[in-house]
């Protein structure tokens, strides 16, 4: 690699970083990229399609089926299992058929190594078939690729907007904590711990404001993953395995059925539920896996003295959710 062309990802990585790289004091740019090659050349590239997942699900309800597309990157296809029944998509339109007693037409658009720069072709699609729900995935590569995430995070914004206005209720899952990807070695692995908050946090923001709703997948299942890796991440030990995705699927339920208007069953943890502004919501959000986000009113009024109010719920036991619906 020339020096220029090193000083110029140097100056990328220090500018998403937010100042992150002084913060590691000792730890010098040679270290992190050299941390960067190893895990490159650790996680295999994406070699085989996922599951396909379109159909309909619950098809022994006689009602008017619900509409679902799901957008984004690998995490959204599913990728890395072998059955479509295991992709949250599926999980999820599983998950909605049963506790509506409604057939779930489900449409995937999704595509590996997705960025939410090249996402405006899968909104199309999703705009065509103009679904009742749509569930986005996206983040990852946001972050993995040094992206703006400014950028990032407007066109993610305006595919919520986009979707909203056609009618569709939207549930993002936010970006995943990317530093609990065994492949990634500290330093590099705290600094993507930190680079995958500021986007979680930043989508936030951007997606209640467009009118949608998020969950927070951060490290979903926290000390789980670090102690039975091989359990919760897949082969290449990079995207989730089956029960990986289960709990993705699970933390995303709840939000979808309250998005489509479903009356309140999941508990929810009281020491989280309740009304904040929305950048301080994002912040507890990003730091706390499985946290709903979504636009509140006080007084009659979306916006106080901080921006514009939000309501905040952690969903208990989401993980019982999903076992009960599937």
């Amino acid at each position: 690699m020339s020096s220029d062309s090193r000083g110029r990802r140097i100056a990328r990585l220090a500018a998403f970083s937010g100042g992150a790289i002084c913060a590691a004091g000792i730890v010098t740019a040679g270290v992190l990229f050299g941390q960067v090659e190893v895990a490159r050349r650790t996680i295999p590239l994406a070699e085989a399609p996922p599951p396909r997942t379109d159909g309909r699900y619950g098809q022994r309800f006689n009602a008017p089926p619900v509409t679902v597309a799901v957008l984004g990157d690998s995490s959204a296809a599913g990728y890395g299992v072998r059955r479509a029944r295991q992709t949250p998509g599926a999980l999820i339109a599983t998950g909605i058929s049963r506790r509506l007693s409604r057939p779930v037409e489900l449409r995937s658009f999704a595509v590996v190594g997705c960025t939410s720069a090249r996402m405006w072709p899968q909104v199309e699609a999703a705009l065509e078939l103009r679904p009742d729900l749509v569930i986005i995935m996206i983040g990852a590569n946001d972050v993995t690729h040094s992206d703006s995430r400014a950028a990032a995070v407007r066109y993610l914004a305006d595919a919520v907007r986009a979707l909203r206005a056609c009618g569709a209720a939207v549930v993002v899952g936010t970006c995943p904590d990317l530093g609990a990807v065994q492949p990634i070695r500290p330093p590099l692995r705290w600094l993507a711990r930190h680079w995958s908050r500021q986007m979680a946090t930043a989508q936030t923001i951007a997606v209640v404001e467009a009118g949608g709703w998020t969950v927070s997948l951060g490290d979903l299942l926290g000390p789980r993953f670090a102690a039975e890796p091989t359990r919760f991440f897949g082969d290449d030990r990079y995207h989730p395995s089956a029960e990986g995705y289960a709990a993705a699927g699970a933390a995303l339920l709840p939000t979808s059925l309250a998005a489509l208007g479903a009356r309140e069953v999941t508990p929810v943890d009281t020491a989280v539920d309740g009304v904040r502004s929305l950048p301080r919501a994002a912040a507890v959000a990003a730091r706390r896996a499985g946290t709903e986000v979504s636009g509140a009113q006080v007084g009659g009024r979306d916006r106080g003295p901080a921006g514009r109010w939000a309501k905040l719920r952690h969903r208990m036991r989401w993980h019982e959710e999903l076992g009960r619906a599937t």
